[in-house]
C-alpha cells in the first residue's frame, strides 16, 4: 500500500505551506471557510510557478450549501474548467445530487466531459448526504472516479469509522476508487484510524490555523462575513501541522 496525504488548500501561502510539510496532492479551493468553493485559475498559476510538479485537484463548487444543482450550475463549473486544466489541474473534485439523495449521473457526466481527455476524479463528500453511501460509492466506481473523498457520512471521520470501514471492503473487495478519509484529520486522527482500520491509506486535511491579521486600525462591530468569523484572524494551513501528520503516516507504514 502506499500512503497517501492530500491538502486542502484556498492560498499561495497555504499551498507552500503544505508543499513544505510533505503533502503528496493539493485540493485546490476557494473560500475554504465555508467549506471550499472553485478556485481561481490565477491562484493555480501562481502554485505552478512555484511548484510545476505536485499534483493539484481543483474543487468544483458553485455556492455554499447543498449539492442539488440548476442546470446553470452545473453549466458555469463545466465553463471553468477548461480555464482550471489550461492553468496547471491535474484533476478536479466534482459531484452532485439528486433531490432523492442519489449520486446525479447526467450532471457529473457533463463535468467530466467538459475537463477534457486525461483529467482524473474524485468524489467530494456529497457521498456523505447521500441516501445511501455505498450504492453512492458504486455510482462513482462505475462513472470513473478513481478517488472518493469521505468521512464515512459523519461530522468527522472518527465518527465515520463504521461506515468507513464498509467502504474500504467495498474498494478492496472490488478494486474500487480510493477511499480518501477527511473531515477533521491530524496526526492525532491518522495513528488512530490506522489502528482501527489498517487497509485506511490516503488522508485529507487542511492543516489550518489561525493566522493574526496585519491590520493595526480596526473598526469593531462591523462583520464582512460568516457569523462568528471576524476579520482579524485569517485560516491558513501550517506546515507543521501537515508535517506532524505526514510523519505520524509514514510512521504506521514504517
Amino acid at each position: 500500500m502506499t500512503p497517501l496525504l492530500e491538502v486542502c488548500v484556498d492560498s499561495l501561502a497555504s499551498a507552500r505551506a503544505a508543499i513544505a510539510g510533505g503533502a503528496d496532492r493539493l485540493e485546490l479551493c476557494s473560500a475554504l471557510a465555508v467549506g471550499g468553493l472553485s478556485p481561481y485559475a490565477e491562484l493555480l498559476r501562481q502554485i505552478r510557478a512555484e511548484a510545476p510538479s505536485i499534483p493539484v485537484r481543483c474543487l468544483m463548487r458553485p455556492r455554499p450549501g447543498d449539492f442539488l444543482y440548476e442546470p446553470e450550475e452545473i453549466e458555469l463549473l463545466c465553463a471553468q474548467m477548461p480555464a482550471l486544466r489550461r492553468a496547471g489541474a491535474d484533476g478536479f473534485v466534482i459531484g452532485a445530487l439528486t433531490p432523492d439523495g442519489e449520486l446525479d449521473r447526467p450532471a457529473v457526466r457533463k463535468m467530466m466531459a467538459a475537463a477534457g481527455a486525461g483529467a482524473a476524479f474524485t468524489l467530494h463528500r456529497a457521498i456523505d448526504v447521500s441516501r445511501d453511501p455505498l450504492k453512492t460509492y458504486r455510482d462513482a466506481a462505475a462513472l470513473g472516479f478513481d478517488t472518493v473523498l469521505t468521512s464515512g457520512a459523519a461530522a468527522s471521520c472518527r465518527e465515520g469509522t463504521a461506515q468507513l470501514e464498509a467502504l474500504l471492503g467495498e474498494r478492496d473487495r472490488g478494486q474500487g476508487p480510493e477511499v480518501l478519509i477527511g473531515a477533521g484529520v491530524n496526526e492525532t486522527v491518522i495513528r488512530a484510524l490506522r489502528g482501527r482500520l489498517p487497509a485506511a491509506r490516503a488522508f485529507h486535511m487542511s492543516g489550518k490555523t489561525e493566522r493574526e491579521s496585519r491590520m493595526a486600525f480596526r473598526r469593531t462591530g462591523v462583520p464582512m462575513g460568516l457569523p462568528g468569523l471576524d476579520e482579524w484572524h485569517i485560516q491558513q494551513t501550517s506546515e507543521e501541522v501537515v508535517r506532524a501528520a505526514r510523519r505520524a503516516l509514514d510512521a504506521s507504514f514504517a
